[in-house]
């Protein structure tokens, strides 16, 4: 059962807010971050990108520049620009995207619930960038940024958000680069903190839809400070760590596509030949072609977008894996005609959220970057909350969630 707590949240005043909020770390690199902070020394990302305060080419993992987050973040609450609230509360967050709104729960999950599995991740974790995270909450002592999971449907806390998100919210902006809504609420009525806590304490799982490196890392800090307290109770602050929680009906899970650096030494002909065992492959022309269901492809190859169509046979829909787009593609295009064997670490290939549209695929072909694209139909929260119940891990690049949560609208301090 899902165990979890209000917190004292961290945030900045209303006036504020919208000075210090940013995009998340993991979706900019530091020149992006050092441009969008430009004269505002109330960004947040002076604390998430902290590289930006020193001259430009520092190593973002350089010991200095974590030092450096952790005292901008002691400056931050000194001068009033984060304010720590004086009761535990839970709080609405809400982001509207071409005109659908969800809303989401801020609360504290359990470490020990990450660690034993109630927590179920769907994407296998690499351990440098765990440890990058690790070093920013130990050194800040904090969660400052949220991950992103999402829950089992259910109307009793829909009844609960819809009766604060009739009131005026805290926060209430449009964000400048994503041009999407951000709305924030405060839970402060005790009876509905208690329904809240009691109707996670009875759902068997929570699900990581996004930001499974900043889950791992906040749960195993948690674990290591409980190792060093030789006075450990289990219910200090450093047991949980915070998330935005979704109804899983309220996630949209949008396309991530390749763009490749070459055929491995086929001409195009030779190419599309090899496709034809696998695939029904019909040419759409220069016209932009979307995949329209599951196993259906899309690809773009010197100025021409083809339609491609797994053949029965080529996939398993009784394997939760093997069932999966992003499965048959890496398979029998990627590894097999391509020889792309490991997608996490090949300069061949590279990813591009959907996000950015399949006009993305073409400016990088076209560019002479890239020599093909392909476009994937999207992963269903069914199926990723099956691949989590099963057990198994997705292969990497499969999931995009779009919009991003905004970092900043609140902090978790671990003590």
């Amino acid at each position: 059962m899902a165990i979890i707590k209000p917190f004292k949240g961290i945030r900045p005043p209303q006036s504020l807010v919208e000075e210090v909020e940013s995009r998340p770390y993991d979706v900019l690199n530091s020149e992006e971050a050092r441009k969008e902070a430009e004269g505002n020394e109330k960004s947040l990302y002076h604390i998430i990108k902290p590289e930006i305060d020193f001259p430009v080419g520092t190593d973002e993992h350089d010991p200095r520049v974590y030092e450096k987050a952790a005292e901008n973040f002691r400056n931050f609450q000194d001068k009033g620009w984060l304010l720590q609230d004086k009761e535990e509360h839970y709080y609405i967050y809400a982001q509207t995207m071409n005109g659908k709104t969800q809303y989401g729960l801020v609360v504290c999950a359990y470490v020990d619930d990450y660690l034993n599995g109630v927590i179920k991740k769907h994407e296998l974790t690499r351990r440098d960038k765990e440890e990058d995270r690790m070093k920013h909450v130990r050194v800040n002592d904090a969660n400052i940024e949220p991950v992103f999971f999402a829950y089992p449907d259910n109307q009793v806390l829909d009844a609960i958000v819809a009766k604060y998100t009739a009131l005026k919210p805290e926060y209430d902006f449009i964000a400048p680069v994503d041009g999407f809504g951000h709305q924030f609420w405060v839970i402060d009525e005790k009876e509905d903190i208690a329904a809240i806590t009691k109707e996670f304490a009875a759902m068997p799982a929570l699900y990581i839809a996004d930001g499974h490196h900043r889950s791992a890392a906040a749960a195993l800090v948690g674990a290591e400070k409980a190792k060093q307290n030789p006075n450990h109770r289990g219910d200090e602050e450093y047991n949980y760590f915070m998330a935005v929680c979704f109804p899983a009906n309220q996630l949209t899970i949008i396309d991530y596509n390749r763009v490749v650096k070459d055929l491995n030494g086929l001409t195009t002909a030779q190419f599309l030949d090899a496709l034809k065992e696998n695939f029904v492959v019909e040419e759409k022309g220069a016209d932009i072609y979307k995949p329209n269901k599951l196993h259906n492809f899309s690809l773009y190859l010197d100025g021409k977008w083809y339609s491609l169509t797994a053949k029965e046979g080529t996939y398993n829909d009784n394997d939760p894996i093997g069932v999966l787009d992003v499965t048959i593609s890496s398979n029998l295009i990627l590894d097999k005609i391509l020889g792309i064997k490991d997608l996490r670490s090949d300069k061949r290939i590279d990813f591009v959220g959907g996000i950015r549209g399949l006009g993305e695929l073409k400016k990088r072909v076209d560019s002479g970057e890239m020599k093909v694209a392909l476009a994937l139909y999207p992963v269903s929260m069914k199926q990723l909350m099956d691949i989590a119940d099963s057990g198994n891990i997705m292969p990497p690049k499969t999931t995009w969630f779009e919009p991003k949560l905004r970092s900043g609208l609140v902090i978790h301090k671990l003590s």
